[in-house]
């Protein structure tokens, strides 16, 4: 049985293979963190944050962090030849351009249709929506990672969002600790699954209908 980090490695692993050599990709915290790990040293890709870099390298080594360098979520990063600074403002303009190729976000809830809820959950202190509502809107592919069920158990892939939306019908791929999904006209379709789970398992810790594609492939775990 997988562990937890060897399953969010394998979900980042999954994500990384959307992104092709000359994309501009912006990330989210969390899982989609992992995601530059598991590029081949050819593909070259430009890592956006919304502070203000565009060409983030990998993480630095212990000792080695720049105190002036950091990711929109404030974790130390370095960068990459033919990097560039601009201030947010710059930067959240290249989203509502639609200048970010992919963007990968987590989440706390996906509808059917592809809308997302990632920001709030009432009653909890946030330190705000960040890039995620303009990511949502104006990325010309956004993939959603997010493990399939709560911490109680409760799906989160759902018919409708119970908490308040981010953006409405934005999201194209959901990969999760056990599934890939895409949303295609408004609709789910299971594209592939983890060699751990079983597609009767997935329907029954889904809470809506999803079709399953005629080439439904399984990941080796």
């Amino acid at each position: 049985m997988a562990s937890e980090l060897d399953i969010r490695n394998l979900m980042a692993k999954r994500a990384a293979r959307e992104i092709v050599g000359g994309m501009v990709v912006n990330l989210g915290i969390g899982i989609p963190s992992l995601v530059p790990n598991h590029l081949p040293e050819t593909t070259k890709v430009m890592f956006h944050a919304e502070n203000g870099i565009l060409g983030m390298g990998p993480s630095p080594g212990s000792g080695l962090e720049d105190g002036n360098l950091c990711n929109a979520g404030g974790y130390p990063v370095t960068i990459v030849p033919g990097a560039s600074y601009c201030d947010s403002v710059t930067a959240f303009g290249m989203i509502r351009r639609g200048r970010i190729d992919v963007s990968i976000l987590g989440s706390l809830q996906v509808s059917r249709q592809g809308d997302l809820a990632n920001w709030i959950i009432p009653g909890k202190k946030v330190p705000g929506m960040g890039g995620a509502m303009d990511l949502a809107s104006k990325a010309k592919k956004l993939i959603v990672l997010m493990s399939h069920t709560d911490k109680k158990g409760n799906p989160k892939i759902l018919e409708q969002c119970t908490l308040p939306l981010t953006a409405t019908r934005c999201v194209d791929m959901i990969i999760t600790d056990k599934a890939v999904f895409e949303i295609k006209n408004c609709e789910l379709v299971l594209m592939e699954y983890f060699s751990t789970t079983s597609v009767s398992r997935i329907t029954a810790q889904t809470a809506c209908r999803f079709s399953v594609s005629e080439d439904l492939k399984v990941i080796e775990v």
